[in-house]
């Protein structure tokens, strides 16, 4: 299973943004795919373009 943050820091607020995507252990999100996270306190949206480290 690829290892996807379900919290990060909102840009706007310094929140925390949750993980809105509903990701499927048989299917992981490979490159390109969009994640979307939703910050508790600002209400924003953050829309994530996955990208995968090749260097790991």
């Amino acid at each position: 299973m690829i290892d996807v943050p379900r919290i990060i820091v909102c840009v706007d607020c310094l929140g925390r943004a949750h993980l809105l995507t509903h990701l499927d252990n048989e299917e992981p999100p490979v490159r390109g795919d969009v994640l979307a996270y939703r910050c508790e306190d600002c209400l924003d949206r953050w829309d994530i373009v996955y990208e995968v480290d090749d260097d790991v």
